[in-house]
This record gives structure tokens, sequence and C-alpha cells, in this order.
């Protein structure tokens, strides 16, 4: 398009006849195909680029509101609602020019590894379709690597935009908490959510983060800090950099030999490289998953409250007595089986007798959690980890069993319940066939020394990801 080869018209009639070949993944809920062409036309009928992203065919995860459109959080509670106005991230991706083409599939307000717990059904992943594409921004991430759409918006609030990366073989980003806006996002628990990345390579998903970063007026928790040349720092190199790694990770019960193999490769691979790779040790890698989902369930008891049938979103057509029982149908018949779940359990280690019990204490762990990291910070650059302790899951496999799936986020959580950013990276293949990542975590607002390395790290295996187009 830079080139004027091509049109923005021609770009966004590419996209939608690739999401219209592919109905079997589920990655779109809704496809805003008549808006799209027109705000290709309107892009390609001015004299220069509107901004960074001029021609940028985007999807949002469905819990980012964008004005006059549907938002449901995957979730039959909000059913027919249209969102009144304009997420901050998505805004700002709009006055750069980009093209909104769709809202994407994930698990129900976000809760979910696997993108099954969707009111619209599961999202499959491009890979192989007999398996998941992760969650709970699944459909995000199966239409980036199904190309479907260049990049992709997501939220993660565990692990949720850099599970399905490592599912589905694409780069995943996560942001410092509060580099980016959450006016807009549909809350699952406040203190962990975070917008985040999903595309084809670090230079696409860094362009795209220093777009959407910054201070914002509507959101208090947002960061006034100044937002540094991201996009620039994917393009650095020949820096060295101090790397620690938890030996207790790699060396966990539930970890993929391949992926602790390959892990361990990569880490010899970087010290011959000539950075600093050490182990440290991490004690409380045990209390990790317990902590997080105290603290999220009790949240998402919270945040979920509001969603009563009075106001908008689902009400029961059964007659009732009462306002209690009225409230009852309607939050019985419009949430799925694991929002209930959550719910409960939040609600459960919120009551009286109970919250010293599991919600302080958790708030305890955390804050040792992140003090342990700032220990580390201090004398790091870099943490590199696992994404997950194995490839994808077939579709099914871990539905009847919710602790197992739990487990499944022993490695994502920690950056969230410390506020770190983090990148997922597609640098490894299986023997089954399916694409795995390697985790990059740096210090709380240094996306420059995450992505920059992350940048670098990527050229080194570019070989194992030929056809990955950038953007810029």
């Amino acid at each position: 398009m830079q080139a004027g080869d091509i049109t923005c018209l021609q770009a966004v009639r590419h996209y939608l006849q690739a999401i219209e070949a592919r109905p079997e993944l589920n990655a779109f809920v809704s496809v805003f195909a008549e808006e799209a062409i027109a705000r290709a036309q309107e892009l390609d009928n001015q004299t220069t680029p509107k901004g960074r992203l001029h021609g940028v065919v985007v999807g949002i995860k469905d819990v980012l509101c964008y004005a006059g459109h549907p938002v449901s959080s995957a979730s039959k509670i909000l059913n027919g609602f249209e969102s009144l106005y304009t997420g901050t991230a998505v805004q700002r991706l709009v006055d750069e020019g980009a093209i909104i083409i769709g809202r994407q599939n994930c698990d129900e307000f976000g809760m979910g590894s696997t993108n099954e717990n969707s009111a619209y059904g599961p999202a499959l992943n491009p890979v192989n379709p007999d398996y998941v594409p992760g969650g709970s921004s699944g459909g995000s991430a199966a239409a980036v690597a199904a190309g479907l759409c260049m990049v992709s918006l997501g939220t993660d609030t565990g692990g949720s935009v850099r599970l399905p990366a490592d599912f589905c073989g694409i780069v995943g980003v996560k942001p410092t908490y509060g580099r980016v806006s959450r006016y807009g996002l549909i809350a699952y628990a406040s203190s962990f959510d975070q917008v985040g990345v999903l595309a084809q390579n670090v230079a696409d998903a860094a362009l795209v983060l220093e777009v959407m970063a910054g201070p914002d007026g509507m959101d208090s928790t947002a960061s006034t800090q100044p937002v540094p040349a991201i996009a620039a720092s994917a393009k650095e190199n020949g820096k060295s950099y101090r790397i620690a790694y938890f030996p207790e990770w790699l060396e966990h019960s539930s970890i993929d030999p391949e992926i602790r193999a390959a892990l361990g490769q990569l880490l010899e691979q970087l010290k011959a490289e000539g950075h600093t790779v050490e182990p440290v040790s991490f004690s409380l890698t045990e209390y990790i998953v317990p902590t997080y989902y105290v603290l999220t369930t009790a949240e998402a008891s919270s945040n979920l409250s509001r969603f009563d049938g009075v106001r908008f979103g689902h009400q029961s057509a059964n007659p009732v007595e009462d306002l209690r029982e009225f409230y009852k149908q309607n939050r019985s018949e419009g949430f799925g089986p694991e929002v209930k779940r959550r719910i409960m359990l939040g609600t459960f280690v919120l009551s009286t007798g109970y919250f010293d019990a599991y919600f302080t204490r958790a708030q305890q762990v955390r804050r040792l959690l992140q003090q342990q990291a700032d220990a580390i910070f201090n004398n790091y650059d870099l943490i590199l980890a696992p994404t997950s302790p194995t490839p994808a899951y077939k579709a099914g496999e871990k539905t009847q069993d919710p602790v197992a799936m739990y487990m499944g986020d022993i490695f994502t959580v920690f950056a969230n319940l410390v506020g770190v950013p983090a990148a997922a990276l597609p640098l490894f293949k299986h023997s089954a066939n399916l694409p795995f990542s390697v985790q990059v975590m740096a210090k709380r607002f240094n996306e420059l020394t995450l992505l920059g390395f992350s940048a670098a790290l990527e050229r080194d295996f570019s070989q194992s990801r030929k056809g990955a187009k950038e953007l810029v």
C-alpha cells in the first residue's frame, strides 16, 4: 500500500474473502464488511496517509467497545447490546488510519484458556482444527494465524494474549499494567486486565502497542509516563542482555520434555552469543496459580454484578414474583458454566469469615511476588520462561477438569500478578507438528528492552518463520 501497488480497498476485500473462506474457524463473531469497505475507500481518497496505521486491517476481541457495534464478551447476558462509545485503545488505532474489520470470538468474559467457553461456540486452531487456539483471545489469535486480518487486539488477564499466540504460532505481547488504557474494555479482573496485541511479527506488535499506549483521562490506572519509541526498539541489534530463568519452572513436573529441552538449548545458545544467562531460584512458584485465581475471581464477582438484566442484556422470559428471582433467572440463563464457577468462587473468598483467610492472604502473597520480581529485575534485564507447559490441547480434552485447565496458566499469570510486560515468541515446533513459544518478561514499563530483545531473537530464528510479512 505504501508503494502504491495495492489500495486499502483491495486489502480489505482480500481479508473479507479470507474470512468468508474459513468459517469453520469461528474466529469472528461479526464482520463489519460494508463499513470496512467504506473506510478503505475513504482512506484511498486521501492524498496523504492518515497516520502510522493507514490501511492496516485490524480485528478486535469481543470485549472491546466500538461505538455503534455489538459487544457481548461472548456471553448471552449481553445479547443484543451495542456499545455507546469507543474504547481508547480502539480509538487510537482508528485515529491512525486502521480499519476495524470485525469482532472476534473469545472465552466468555475472558474466562478460559481454550476459547471453548463462548456463547458463539468454540474457535478452532488454524494450525490444526482438531486443537484449540488457546484462550481467552482465541478468535483473535486464530484470525491472525490464518491470515484473516493483519493484527488483532486481545486482552490479557492471566495469559489470554500469550497463550493463544503460543498455540497458534504467532507473536503475542502483553504490555505493562497501565501502559494502555482499559477504558472501553469490559472488565474481568480490573487489577490484572490489559489490552495486548497479536501479530505475525514483533515489529508489527511494537507499532500497534506504541499507537495504543499513553495516558488517558478516562482511566485513572493508565500510566502518565511518556511513551518511548517502542516501534523503533524492535529494530535494535547487537546488544547484550542479562537474562534470568527459573530452574523450578524448567524442571516443573507439568512441562513437556520437548519444551524443556528446546528452552534449555535456547538458553545455552544465548550464553554462547555473549549474553549473561543465569538461574535464579524462585521459591513462590506453587503459590502463583492459587493467588491468581483467588484474586481474579474476587474481582470478577464484583465486576460482573452489574450484569443483572435490568438496564441492558438478557432478560428471562419466565414470569417472576420479586426482584431477587428476576436477578437469579437472568443471570442463571445469561452466564455460562465457567463464568458461574468463577463468580461463585469469588463471592466465597470475599464472604464474611473467609475474606482474611483467602483474599487478604492472596494480596499479601501478590505483594511478595512483586517484591521478588523487583529484586530480580534489579540484577537482570529479562526473564525467559515457558509460555505453556504443553502445546495446544485437543478440543474437549480439558473441559471436564477445570483444575487441570487452570494449572495450564502456571507460567503466564506471574506477569499479570506483578504487572510486568511479557511477550510470547513462536520460535519452535513440537513433534506433534504444533508450534510453541518462549516467554520473555521485562521490568515494568521497559517495553523497549522486551521488544528489542524479542526482535533480535525473532531474527535469529527467522528461518523457522518464513512467510511472516511486516506491516512497517
